[in-house]
This record gives structure tokens, C-alpha cells and sequence, in this order.
């Protein structure tokens, strides 16, 4: 399943335009902070999917019930782009675990590339619900690598992939791969570039929010 956040008109919309902004997206506590609201948004949907059970609380004046999510949840997150989603994301999962996976582009001279992943680290996922956050799902390879491993920790009762903008190539790619899981995206870019990045997309996610790495 794929739902579109755009599908109907919000305050997302605001967010998504400022990440993509290129005058404005050169502030990386704005470019996180953007990314943490969307986390925040996309938590809210998906909490409309779990299963719920009745609770009652006591107030000051009586007895009052409630319905509240029944799912153990374990929010993972691929380094580092993923943190601010991430923060987003637990800022209303109070209760969740975290799972981390850092993986990246190992780039050839012929313009391919191989994705790495050098730690993982994830709870056990027997029966829980896994949602994965990522900004962006270019060729969809660092999303199936990462979720394949994670997935050496248990099996989870749901899995949801929670992204930013996706190129319509990763976006079929990875649903053909993981055709039971649930996909979340603001935006479907259509354009991939030569060496795989979305157009008109945004950049690269990573360095915008914490500044420029060496590369290999």
C-alpha cells in the first residue's frame, strides 16, 4: 500500500516546499526542524492504522475512557538523514524502541554504486510493529538493504517505510521487493539522474541537515 500525504491539501505541503527550497534549505536548523514536523505528521498518520483498546482514567471529577494504541512500535531510522524524522516520530511514540542502521554509497568510476551498511542495531521485532524513516527513496537499494537487515531481528506484524520524496522508479522498486509493507510519502518525483538522485528532489538530505562529509 502507498498513501500520499498530498493526496489532500495540509500544513505538510509548507514544510515539503521549504526543504525544497534551495535559498532556504542552506539553514540546517530549519532544513532539520522541517524534517522533524513531517516526522511528527507522518507518526500521527500511521497511528491511525494500529489497533486500539479501552482504558479508563480517573480525573478529578470522575471516570472518563480512553482508547489507546495497543502495538508495541520500534521506529527505525537509516543514519543520518533519517535522525530529525526520527526525533519527529518519537516526540509521539512515547513508548517506542529505536533501531538504527548507517548505510551508504560506495560510488564507482562508471557511475554505479553499491550500498554499504557498517552497523546495525535494532531490538528484537517478533511481533511488532516496525516503522522505517528514510527522506528520501531514490533507487530504493539502501531502503531494501537496510530493512533486510533489520529484519535479522524478528518478524514484525507490520512494517511501515516512511519517506519524504520518492522517485517513482524507487518507489515501484521497493514495492515490488516488499509488496506487503506500507509506504508513506509527501511527493513522487518522476526524474532520477545518471548517478541516481532525485529531480527535482531536493539534494542530499544528509549534508543539509548536518553539513558536508569527505568523500571516498
Amino acid at each position: 500500500m502507498v498513501k500520499y500525504l498530498s493526496e489532500q491539501n495540509s500544513i505538510a505541503n509548507s514544510f515539503v516546499r521549504n526543504l525544497r527550497d534551495a535559498k532556504l534549505q542552506t539553514n540546517r536548523n530549519r532544513f532539520r526542524k522541517n524534517l522533524f514536523r513531517l516526522g511528527q505528521l507522518f507518526a500521527y498518520e500511521v497511528s491511525k492504522t494500529f489497533q486500539y483498546r479501552s482504558l479508563e482514567v480517573e480525573t478529578p471529577l470522575g471516570t472518563a475512557t480512553a482508547a489507546l494504541p495497543d502495538e508495541r512500535v520500534v521506529l527505525g531510522t537509516i543514519l543520518r538523514a533519517g535522525l530529525p524524522m526520527h526525533d519527529g516520530m518519537l516526540s509521539y511514540f512515547d513508548d517506542a524502541e529505536s533501531a538504527f542502521v548507517s548505510a551508504f554509497r560506495k560510488h564507482h568510476k562508471d557511475g554505479t554504486f553499491e550500498v554499504h551498511l557498517n552497523y546495525v542495531n535494532c531490538p528484537d521485532l517478533d511481533g511488532k510493529i516496525l516503522v522505517v524513516t528514510d527522506p528520501m527513496i531514490a533507487t530504493g537499494s539502501s531502503i531494501e538493504a537496510s530493512l533486510k537487515a533489520l529484519l535479522e531481528s524478528g518478524e514484525p506484524r507490520e512494517i511501515h517505510i516512511v519517506t519524504v520524496i520518492a522517485s517513482s522508479y524507487g518507489l515501484n522498486y521497493v514495492n515490488r521487493i516488499f509488496p506487503n509493507v506500507h509506504i508513506w510519502l509527501c511527493e513522487e518525483d518522476e526524474e532520477l539522474t545518471a548517478k541516481s538522485y532525485i529531480v527535482p528532489g531536493l539534494g542530499d538530505a544528509g549534508d543539509l541537515a548536518f553539513g558536508g562529509k569527505k568523500e571516498d
